[in-house]
């Protein structure tokens, strides 16, 4: 149940058409339905503007396809899933027939209702080609939460001219997604070239001593530009997530 729900309800209630209890019962409803296997949280859009989102690595096909058929019945919601196999896909395309597989990214997107794009591009910018799979996922991620985005990839410092060519785009960005692995040296230098908020995602790409992204990792905590805020290794769907936290605060206070 989200805002427009909840008070269409309170105002059926006023008119009449809807007792007290029949009341009481849809809202006992609100903070989550429990499917045994999992706790489904409709009112999470409610508290944070975005609905509940579905991780499906290692969970049973049964229960993903249990969820969004939850989903589907309880909210009008569009639908999101990450790290989904095409093989969860499937089963969710049983219960949603309208469902798209983006399998660079590994997300399953279910779109139930127009989405209403905020102000401001999110820009993601790759060092390699082998960041894509993990800037699909901020890309795709952020498309869903009502984001212009823009893509720039394969402009890592082992070719920094390709970075300084594409400069005027990073610049126009409100704000710019970096994806990256081997040393992750790519956030600290956009860092120092721009003024906008800059989220850096390393990533498992890399030779041995890579760490699986854990190089990458300690060189964005540790970078020498001010404000580059980090995530988890190979975390697009964070980054994006932050993104548009960022842009919806920037919206709130224009509103204002």
């Amino acid at each position: 149940m989200n805002n427009e729900e909840l008070m269409d309800l309170l105002n059926k209630v006023r008119n009449g058409e809807v007792s007290t209890e029949e009341a009481g019962e849809q809202i006992k409803r609100l903070n989550f339905d429990d499917l045994g296997f999992a706790k489904i949280d409709h009112h999470r859009a409610v508290r944070v503007g975005v609905p509940e989102v579905i991780y499906c690595e290692n969970k049973a096909l049964e229960h993903i396809e249990g969820i969004v058929k939850n989903m589907m019945e309880r909210t009008d919601e569009n639908i999101l899933a990450t790290r989904a196999s095409r093989e969860a896909f499937e089963h969710i395309r049983k219960i949603a027939p309208q469902a798209e597989y983006h399998e660079l990214a590994r997300i399953v997107t279910v779109r139930r209702k127009e989405i209403h794009q905020v102000p401001g591009t999110i820009l993601i910018v790759t060092a390699g080609s082998a960041d894509i799979a993990v800037a699909e996922e901020a890309a795709i991620t952020a498309e869903m939460l009502g984001n212009p985005v823009e893509r720039c990839y394969d402009v890592g410092v082992a070719g920094l001219n390709r970075l300084l060519a594409r400069l005027d785009v990073i610049r126009r960005a409100n704000v710019v997604i970096a994806v990256a692995g081997m040393e992750g040296a790519l956030a600290s230098v956009i860092g120092g070239l721009i003024d906008k908020p800059l989220i850096a995602v390393p990533t498992s790409v890399g030779y041995g001593s890579s760490f699986h992204g854990l190089s990458a990792l300690l060189t964005m905590l540790n970078s020498c530009a001010s404000g580059v805020g980090v995530v988890n290794i190979d975390n697009g769907f964070g980054a994006a997530y932050l993104a548009n936290s960022i842009n919806r605060v920037n919206l709130n206070q224009q509103e204002k």
